[in-house]
């Protein structure tokens, strides 16, 4: 019997662009892996701060070797603290390329009961997964990115004002699009999609018609 075609999805986006969300029904409904590999850098930013007279990078390979993903689930990386070293971190080659082993044996190694693979972030179609037989670029506009990450922040019961918030979310696509490793950009072969005026189910079902398409051309369904 012909083994099926591993599927494999790479998501880029902004920040609050809806591509986590998007990126975990695409799991559920194929039955993919899902990395959020924004949480490895914060994974790493944790693991800094926790030993900081002792961190090396053989001791974040060991650490990466025996990782799971339920280890960046853990709330405490969600931290502005933890979110401020991950950045500085993510800067480090030698942290990104330790990273990026991680990343690509998610991406193209996954346990056998999973159909494949589905990581978002913001080099993933570009630099991680160039040759995804899925790419997607996520994206909407800052408004409304800024107003979906205030609304978060009041559900967590976090005093921050809507202004406070886009002037943050203008100031990391800044940094996401500028910076001099991996910046944030569309590919040439990812498909757009502008989540501004869709409501979460409007935009999956539009991801999903693309890929039925062509995974019953593959012979994947």
């Amino acid at each position: 019997m012909k083994k099926k075609k591993l599927i494999t999805v790479a998501i880029d986006s902004p920040a609050a662009a809806g591509a986590g969300t998007q990126a975990k029904l695409i799991s559920k409904e194929y039955n993919l892996i899902y990395l959020d590999t924004g949480k490895i850098y914060r994974f790493v930013g944790e693991l800094k701060l926790k030993n900081i007279k002792r961190f090396s990078y053989s001791m974040l390979k060991k650490k990466m070797e025996n990782i799971k993903i339920k280890d960046l689930n853990n709330a405490s990386l969600l931290s502005d603290h933890v979110a401020t070293e991950a950045s500085i971190i993510a800067k480090d080659k030698n942290v990104r390329n330790i990273v990026k082993k991680f990343q690509l044996k998610i991406a193209y190694n996954p346990p056998p009961k999973y159909n494949g693979s589905v990581l978002d972030g913001r080099d993933i179609t570009s630099v991680l997964m160039k040759d995804a037989m899925f790419k997607f670029f996520i994206t909407a506009s800052i408004k409304i990115r800024s107003k979906r990450r205030y609304l978060e922040f009041k559900k967590l019961n976090k005093k921050i004002s809507y202004s406070d918030v886009l002037k943050s979310l203008r100031n990391r696509d800044y940094l996401d699009k500028n910076r001099k490793i991996s910046p944030l950009k569309k590919t040439k072969d990812s498909i757009l999609i502008n989540t501004s005026k869709l409501s979460k189910k409007a935009c999956f079902k539009k991801i999903k018609a693309i890929m039925d398409n062509k995974l019953k051309l593959n012979g994947n369904i």
